[in-house]
């Protein structure tokens, strides 16, 4: 019997996901169990199984950002009738060619095939209240699309972000069109370039949209000018002439980010610009601790993260401005502890979260962040797991770093760095010793955390690691 893949729900938060890699292509066989395709959300990457055998008879998303429970593909016997899963206008939708300029951004664009003008929408409605999904209402407002104007393809005709995406690269908006390669569009897909940035007269062609990201220029415009009569042309010099002088053996190389990447990128350079923030800096004692860790080191494998993740989740029920977030001109101060730990992978960050830190004893917490770390590196993460932090700890003392400043997670207020245990001379009682000193780096959004807070936190901090005991009390 033939089945409608459709993008899974994979949290109780999650709205939408990115389609990132289909493990099959059309036409192949298909076993249940087998994976289909990568989706990536906000958070993680996850592997979607088929759950059913059959044939891939057709992929309806090749790539690209949809809501939970769109269409994505079609997997059916070879030879059964399929016609009636096929979403309206499935085979008719543009791919490529003309985009309007208000939106033919990234996120738009599908970059296969020949140019052609979309398939006509109608009206989603006539009067009454217009049925339409979260996310198609949010893009429709972004691009400035009447959803009484578009005709939804979804469940009883509701209006899906798809619905309203392809609407509006119809050019029915009243947008002017840009010209564009499938290469070149999928090139500025690739680096995140709107192609109504690239003025030229004519097609934008794919060496247009690479001399476009070094400097401003679609470079068929400026070809054969002498290099003065660029210096005004808005080129990055230092970029392209490092690209010019390079020989074949030294020509640099260009790589998409992941979405994963561009997601990162995307919430740091987001969380720069949202918080005013300040980092504070503490070296602490360890000689305490190592001392704890031997004691244990027999019943269980405790790391210094397991050890500040405890002391964190006792020291913000005492600083509770530290277990915040910001919504609007509003501190929302949380009851509960729940602290996200930083793990690198090959291909980004991943902050999965130790809930209800501050109930969790040693042991737990312990048992919880190497499950996590665990998961981070073999995918298994689910969405649940990556949200609803309320602190975050990023620890680099194992790559040796001495000092460093992280960047706030948002929509937290406050996120605290690790670094290294450094064998360090120090003045007691008059004479030098060599003593075990670690750094801590807070970050804090001043919003929120003035520098007297963040420095009483950091002081409890800095004496509880230095007397552990006092987590007894």
């Amino acid at each position: 019997m033939a089945e409608l893949v459709v993008l899974p729900k994979l949290g109780l938060t999650m709205t939408e996901g990115t389609v990132s890699n289909w493990r099959k292509a059309k036409g192949d066989r298909v076993e249940q169990g087998d994976i289909l395709f990568d989706v990536e959300t906000d958070k993680i990457s996850n592997e979607i199984e088929a759950k059913t055998s059959g044939v891939l008879r057709e992929i309806l998303v090749e790539e690209g950002t949809v809501e939970v429970f769109h269409p994505l593909a079609i997997i059916a016997d070879a030879s059964e009738d399929i016609s009636a899963l096929l979403p309206a206008g499935a085979a008719g939708q543009p791919a490529g060619g003309e985009l309007p300029s208000s939106t033919a951004g990234a996120s738009g664009l599908d970059a296969s095939g020949e140019e052609r003008e979309a398939a006509q929408d109608g009206p989603a409605a006539h009067g009454g209240r217009i049925k339409a999904s979260p996310l198609a209402r949010r893009t429709a407002k972004e691009r400035g699309v009447e959803l009484s104007a578009v005709k939804g393809t979804g469940p009883k005709g509701r209006i899906t972000d798809a619905d309203v995406r392809r609407y509006a690269e119809s050019g029915k908006d009243g947008s002017p069109k840009v010209r564009i390669s499938p290469a070149a569009a999928k090139e500025a897909a690739a680096l995140g370039i709107n192609p109504a940035d690239i003025h030229k007269d004519g097609r934008i062609m794919k060496e247009d949209v690479r001399s476009w990201a070094a400097g401003g220029e679609a470079l068929s415009e400026i070809a054969g000018q002498p290099s003065a009569a660029l210096s005004g042309a808005g080129i990055s010099r230092s970029a392209a002439a490092i690209r010019n002088a390079d020989t074949e053996e030294q020509a640099a190389s260009r790589v998409p980010m992941s979405a994963m990447r561009r997601v990162i990128a995307k919430r740091m350079r987001e969380s720069v610009d949202i918080s005013p923030s300040v980092t504070y800096n503490m070296r602490l004692d360890t000689s305490a601790l190592a001392a704890l860790r031997r004691q244990l080191q027999d019943s269980r494998k405790i790391t210094y993260t397991d050890l500040l993740v405890a002391i964190a989740a006792k020291a913000l029920l005492e600083h509770p401005l530290l277990n915040c977030s910001i919504e609007g001109n509003d501190l929302v101060i949380h009851k509960a502890v729940h602290i996200g730990v930083a793990v690198g992978l090959e291909g980004g960050l991943v902050v999965p979260v130790v809930r209800n830190a501050h109930l969790k004893g040693l042991g737990e917490i312990s048992d919880e962040v190497r499950s996590l770390a665990e998961g981070a590196r073999n995918n298994t993460l689910t969405p649940a797991d990556m949200t609803g932090g309320t602190f975050t700890i990023t620890n680099l003392g194992m790559y040796g770093m001495e000092s460093f400043s992280p960047i706030i997670n948002q929509p937290e207020v406050a996120i605290l760095g690790v670094s290294a245990i450094v064998d360090t001379p120090v003045t007691v009682n008059g004479e030098v010793v060599v003593k075990p000193l670690m750094n801590l780096s807070l970050t804090a959004d001043h919003r929120a955390v003035d520098g007297a807070v963040a420095a009483q936190f950091m002081q409890r901090i800095k004496a509880y690691a230095e007397n552990p005991a006092l987590l007894l009390l």
